[in-house]
């Protein structure tokens, strides 16, 4: 099996379909480059007229934002059952709202202690999304190839 390919019953969801999995769960993990590295921060966000937004303050994140860089947020799923999952992905700009612009009637609560008074919206310029079928453990669960301890017999 080619790990690579998408199974037969995964399926790209629409954008309706996106934003559902989106309104339901409330946490991601926000994508961004800090001094041209790679960085991943779990976020709790909500989304709002076409929009994410989560909380930040001082730090990688918002310096992330005020570089004007593109980010990424990706949120994930199952259905109730355990049997389907889905993801999605945000990409596009990040800024902070200011005082009063149109701020969401709901911001998210910030999590972790600490000063995180900054609300940053994420504009989408691409969103996309899949959903597939959870295949048996038996098909991810083992190693892809064993291993050999040191000392231990082949």
């Amino acid at each position: 099996m080619n790990m690579s390919e998408p199974g037969p019953e995964t399926q790209d969801l629409t954008v309706h379909e996106c934003w559902s999995h989106l309104r339901s769960a409330s946490v991601g993990r926000l994508a961004l480059i800090s001094n041209g590295k790679p960085e991943i921060f779990p976020v709790n966000y909500l989304p709002d007229e076409g929009t994410v937004v989560f909380r930040t303050g001082p730090g990688t994140k918002l310096e992330a934002v005020l570089s004007g860089e593109p980010v990424a947020l990706e949120a994930d799923g199952l259905n109730i059952y355990g049997t389907i999952a889905w993801s999605v992905v945000v990409k596009g700009p990040a800024t902070i709202v200011q005082p009063g612009e149109d701020a969401p009637a709901q911001a998210p609560s910030p999590w972790e202690e600490g000063d995180k008074d900054i609300l940053v919206r994420i504009t989408p310029s691409e969103l996309s999304g899949r959903r597939f079928v959870i295949g048996p453990p038996t098909t991810w669960w083992g190693p892809l190839e064993p291993v050999t301890l040191p000392g231990q017999a082949e």
